[in-house]
């Protein structure tokens, strides 16, 4: 059986139903275009020892034609050597989590003016230094900050819920929630204590907003729902799957490393899943993510839609964002979706 891989997308598509096809080609583009150089003799020896055979490499360029994500893959990327000392920083994540304000939150964080939502694992505080007007950290009470556990991801988001609901009544034109989990230095959380983000604002942030003109324009266009026939492609090229109420996908379109998309219709249904999306990642070694959450607006109907992306080694002084991540707006990636949805599967599917 072959193997698949992104190199084999094109070939992937033509062999499915022609209907299915349609709809690939409707939300997907894609290029495969060889990459070539040649290599002076004085450092052949060097290139293939480090990289093995690169003369000619393979790239993949992904397009999403409807929200206008797109992302380049090249497993090469993945062989570099990091030529930059490693940071210290990496060496006991269990004792920088325990020290700092995060440790001892009642007492050395602030509550918002309407108060704090306590949970049976996490705890809200006002945020010091705030993203927008209504902002909260969610403090893990637990010093371990490797949360991967079912009861643990549920209680987040119910706090979270909780937190909007609480700071609605304090500004009653703020309906639009957002939930942001930083994890680690590398991900840009500036305390090691475990801890999320919860933001409430009466007008919505650009990349939801932008996901919402998509999924209603499609429906005007196509007659069907945007998160349907996303998760139809997925599934009919081998990137997607089921688990309890969630649907999961190793994205086509990833931000960065294994990027997971999760779509469900509650707000509870979304921890199993992240839970397991968690145990993956742990499994494949991911050290460092960020994770979000999209919602509807409170008291209305509508997908919950988790993203979950690797940052990379913590131990690295590399940045994994450059240039053409903030400016040509196309990340450059060295994982292949295939492989995650391996490991996923691994942990999901029986």
């Amino acid at each position: 059986m072959v193997k698949l891989d992104i190199t084999r997308l094109p070939g992937i598509v033509q062999e499915l139903a022609p209907n299915t096809a349609e709809v690939v080609s409707r939300i997907y583009s894609w290029y495969v275009e060889p990459g070539r150089m040649v290599f002076p003799d004085a450092m052949k020896e060097w290139v293939r020892e480090k990289y093995g055979d690169i003369e000619t490499q393979q790239i993949v360029r992904v397009t999403n034609n409807l929200t206008g994500e797109s992302t380049l893959f090249n497993s090469v990327r993945a062989r570099r050597p990091v030529l930059t000392p490693r940071a210290e920083g990496a060496r006991d994540v269990q004792a920088l989590a325990e020290a700092g304000p995060f440790a001892n939150p009642l007492k050395e964080t602030p509550a918002d003016t309407f108060g704090r939502i306590d949970g049976d694992h996490w705890i809200t505080a006002s945020n010091i230094a705030k993203y927008d007007y209504l902002h909260a950290i969610i403090i893990a009470k637990e010093g371990n900050p490797y949360v991967t556990t079912e009861p643990q991801i549920a209680d987040m988001i119910s706090v979270a819920v909780r937190w909007c609901q609480d700071a609605r009544r304090s500004n009653p034109e703020a309906v639009y929630p957002f939930l942001v989990w930083n994890f680690l230095w590398r991900a840009g959380a500036s305390i090691v204590h475990n801890h999320a983000q919860v933001l409430l604002t009466h007008r919505p942030y650009t990349a939801p907003a932008r996901i919402e003109r998509v999924r209603e324009e499609y429906r005007c266009r196509y007659g069907a729902e945007y998160y349907d026939d996303l998760f139809r492609v997925h599934t009919a090229i081998g990137l997607g799957l089921v688990y309890k109420n969630a649907r999961v996908m190793a994205h086509l379109t990833p931000k960065k490393e294994h990027e997971v998309v999760i779509v469900t219709q509650s707000p509870h249904d979304l921890a199993p899943a992240l839970a397991k999306a968690l145990e993956c990642y742990q499994n494949i070694g991911v050290q460092s993510f960020n994770a979000a959450v999209y919602m509807p607006p409170l008291d209305e109907q509508g997908h919950y839609v988790a993203w979950l992306v690797d940052r990379g080694d913590l131990g690295s002084r590399t940045s994994d964002i450059g240039g053409m991540e903030l400016y040509a707006g196309t990340p450059v990636v060295s994982s292949d979706p295939f492989r995650l949805m391996e490991h996923l599967a691994a942990v999901m599917l029986p």
